[in-house]
């Protein structure tokens, strides 16, 4: 097959890059030829035909402009199938990894201070953003949509006309092996934390959508001096913190705060589908994370982790650690096959090869 491959920003970090670079890879190695369009990338891909689409302008009309540059770019080439991992106007099968923007402003709205909410929706970024995602998510642009998880899944029925049938669930995946290879003792040292400790994890950045304050209010209420949180992320720390909260920044070898923890407490107010939860899973630690997380359908509650309804609900967060607490080193973690990125990857082919063989009848 030849392709196209949308992303806007390439680079060899971050979940989704390293999923494509992964997909790229499998592509050359099974004798397709890959092209991908992007506005910039790092690194060297070998095999991977690479079109420059340079825009410029502000946040609030980039990725209009960034779409209607590819459209033009498209129109130079004929392809077996065009795969977009951004909202841009034609597309063959588009990737909704970043979720359904409208829900995300909704949540946004419904988790704001009073007084904040008329704000939220404001602007033109938003504007032009849902413009850009109704072209994506109508069936006369998109033949074939990937989600994530089946709460993404739902979002798009619920508020666009788009065919349920053309939706195809591909979990995301994980490098299994750099999840496995952590160092828990040395770690724990790094930051302080006693053999006998129990340290809870959060992982991300963007903490407002990520849910940091619920962390740190339920942490606060627990008020067990043994227990202590390690925050890894970019993003400035609140004042008044709690004592026992270690802000470590952004980490290059986060696979060592999976290793040193014992369990993870992410409780985000909108999450298409949070790689750290498979990251924790894979790293043999159980996950309190919130609903209204995609990921939280690979949780299985009481055996490896605790689903909360309402991030906000304090009083059943503190119950869930205090819970994980006691069942330290017992719980039971899916397959890890099921969690792993050449999964990912050889769902992903099968979706891009039924739409190219759709394409040429």
């Amino acid at each position: 097959m030849k392709l196209a491959l949308i992303r806007r920003q390439f680079s060899a970090t971050g979940g989704a890059e390293l999923y494509l670079q992964r997909l790229l890879q499998a592509l050359v190695k099974g004798g397709h030829e890959p092209h991908l369009f992007a506005e910039s990338w790092d690194g060297q891909l070998d095999g991977v035909h690479l079109h420059a689409v340079p825009v410029g302008g502000d946040r609030t009309v980039r990725a209009t402009r960034f779409a209607d540059a590819v459209a033009a770019e498209l129109t130079k080439h004929s392809f077996d199938v065009v795969f977009s991992l951004e909202r841009t106007h034609h597309q063959d099968v588009y990737r909704a990894g970043d979720g359904v923007h409208r829900v995300w402003l909704q949540r946004r709205q419904q988790f704001a201070q009073w007084w904040r909410r008329p704000f939220v929706c404001s602007g033109g970024f938003h504007r032009n953003m849902m413009k850009l995602e109704a072209r994506t998510f109508d069936p006369a642009n998109t033949r074939h949509i990937i989600v994530n998880s089946d709460m993404v899944r739902r979002e798009i029925v619920e508020n666009f006309h788009f065919p349920a049938s053309q939706i195809h669930l591909v979990r995301n995946g994980i490098d299994l092996d750099r999840y496995r290879r952590g160092q828990r003792n040395a770690t724990r040292e790094r930051f302080g934390i006693k053999p006998d400790d129990t340290l809870l994890l959060f992982v991300g950045s963007g903490w407002e959508r990520k849910g940091l304050r619920f962390v740190l209010r339920a942490f606060h209420r627990l008020k067990a001096p043994p227990v202590k949180l390690l925050v890894v992320g970019k993003g400035k720390p609140p004042l008044a913190l709690p004592d026992g909260v270690i802000f470590a920044g952004p980490m290059a070898d986060v696979e060592n705060a999976y290793a040193a923890a014992d369990l993870l407490v992410f409780l985000p107010i909108y999450e298409p589908s949070s790689n750290v939860v498979a990251e924790a899973l894979v790293s043999d630690l159980p996950v309190i994370t919130s609903s209204l997380n995609g990921a939280s359908e690979i949780v299985t509650p009481r055996k490896n982790g605790t689903v909360i309804a309402d991030p906000r609900d304090t009083d059943a967060v503190v119950e869930a650690i205090r819970h994980w607490i006691l069942q330290r080193g017992l719980a039971e973690m899916p397959p890890k096959h099921e969690l792993s990125l050449e999964r990912n990857v050889e769902e992903t082919l099968a979706v891009l090869e039924m739409a190219a063989r759709e394409k040429r009848r």
